[in-house]
């Protein structure tokens, strides 16, 4: 099928168009982070809390008026916390709490209401985990995340180290019990991770050609049964430029991806291309929020960025 692209956007698919707003812009929020990751939205709070890793912090953005240029960038940016043992994705858990992805430690972490720090998984079997990398949180209160290499592989995310598990893992944690067990173990080195509306599908990206260009650029997708384990998996999608590194799911089901070229999003029935959001810098993550949940947040290398689309995301809680 022939696209048609602008400046902005590239139109794969006639249903794209009604998933955007074609005369929005994409605003940069903040720029000068090294890498930034691990975007998450707190509607109560109304701000967006991200990881800027290379640089061991968080950094909070808090929208607010139009910019005295009216560009619409109008907000602040205030260190969160730092410094960090090199934070890479975060997530909400049911009571609101901010659960987060450790290279440096190479553990699960939960900051509690108090701001206390809770460790929620860091072994298994008497193993050091890798570097947990992407994390969400079931409905049910089930902590699932990716633990790839990309924290050990070099000093720049992390602390080089041989990894001690032998394989690259996707866990499933209860936090009220503490049982750890591996979901899924034949990923090259999986990365984002997110749930389909009604928790029925578990997607999962392997960026495994960051290191070897032979490893497919995909997401899988898995069946949830019973509430836990995961079953006939297959490719969702295959991504046409870079890697897929985080993503989210919009309330009809479409698949908002990072890529090599900006945001890429993907109908659910069938993985089909729908269309782009050109970014100028490679897309690491990006997360839907605002009070609408229809202000998509992006993380891009070096900088934040926003557009409003015309759908919103799916968040709990």
């Amino acid at each position: 099928m022939t696209h048609k692209k602008t400046s902005l956007y590239e139109i794969h698919d006639p249903r794209f168009r009604h998933l955007i707003v074609s005369n929005a812009e994409l605003d940069e929020l903040y720029s000068g982070c090294r890498w930034a990751e691990g975007p998450v939205w707190f509607a109560d709070l109304n701000c967006l809390l991200f990881s800027d890793i290379p640089n061991r912090r968080m950094l909070s953005y808090s929208p607010g008026g139009a910019s005295p240029d009216g560009d619409g960038t109008g907000g602040s940016i205030s260190v969160y916390r730092a410094p960090t043992d090199f934070i890479n994705g975060n997530t909400r858990d049911m009571q609101g709490r901010l659960v987060s992805c450790e290279h440096g430690g190479r553990r699960v972490i939960r900051t509690e209401l108090d701001g206390s720090i809770t460790v929620l998984a860091d072994s298994y079997q008497g193993k050091r985990l890798n570097s947990p990398n992407d994390v969400v949180v079931k409905s049910d209160g089930t902590v699932w995340f990716t633990d790839p290499t990309y924290g050990i592989l070099s000093d720049y995310e992390g602390y080089r180290s041989e990894p001690e598990q032998e394989t690259h893992n996707v866990f499933r944690l209860d936090p009220e019990t503490g049982e750890l067990e591996i979901a899924v173990d034949d990923f090259v080195q999986p990365n984002g991770l997110a749930f389909s509306g009604d928790e029925k599908i578990l997607y999962v990206a392997d960026s495994g050609s960051s290191h070897d260009a032979s490893v497919p650029s995909v997401i899988r997708a898995f069946d949830v049964v019973d509430g836990r384990h995961l079953k006939n998996g297959r490719v969702f999608c295959t991504l046409d430029k870079g890697l897929p590194d985080g993503f989210r799911v919009d309330v009809a089901g479409n698949v908002w991806t990072s890529a090599g070229d900006g945001v890429h999003c993907y109908a659910p029935e069938d993985g089909t291309l729908l269309g782009k959001i050109l970014v100028p810098q490679t897309v690491a993550n990006l997360t839907f929020g605002g009070p609408r949940r229809n202000r998509l947040f992006i993380t891009a290398k070096s900088s934040l960025y926003a557009i409003y689309v015309a759908t919103s995301g799916v968040q709990r809680p």
